[in-house]
């Protein structure tokens, strides 16, 4: 009996904690995502539906290229290929990759993220999947101050009263 009531608690608490996973992917409000190997967008939670404007029924089953601006596509697509086939990305060990992205309204914005990859039972990449967040008010407010600073370093003139 005992090693019934054990069992029946694990499952229980395996249940529980596939939920918890669930809903903390479901509900965050930073933007998570999952691309395939090919780089086809299968998971998009509430925070990337916020974030870039797409629904999941939008979204889900697009390529990546939904979100990322033509001019850095080629760059993109070769760094997914290599990591795709390496397993292998300096972004999955916590480093955050700051690019340019799309909304959905074709405005463009500055985002950070990290990425998880994920493997299959053989160790090969299934696909990667990216924590996101937009950082567009703070790349454009460090860039003013740059301006600004380097203004004031090349002695261009102020305002006068």
């Amino acid at each position: 009996m005992f090693g019934d009531r054990e069992s029946e608690s694990m499952s229980s608490r395996q249940f529980r904690m596939e939920e918890v996973y669930r809903q903390v992917v479901a509900k965050a409000g930073d933007a998570i995502l999952f691309a395939d190997r090919e780089g086809v967008i299968r998971l998009w939670n509430s925070g990337a539906e916020a974030l870039f404007g797409y629904t999941p029924e939008e979204a889900v089953g697009r390529p990546l290229d939904l979100l990322i601006p033509e001019k850095l596509r080629r760059k993109h697509w070769d760094g997914y290929r290599r990591v795709m086939r390496t397993g292998v990305s300096r972004y999955a060990s916590g480093e955050l990759l700051k690019v340019p992205a799309l909304r959905k309204d074709g405005t463009r914005l500055s985002i950070e993220f990290s990425i998880v990859i994920v493997h299959e039972d053989d160790g090969r990449p299934a696909g990667a999947a990216a924590i996101l967040r937009d950082v567009t008010e703070r790349w454009n407010r460090e860039r003013a101050a740059k301006r600004a600073a380097g203004e004031k370093s090349r002695g261009a003139p102020t305002e006068r009263g």
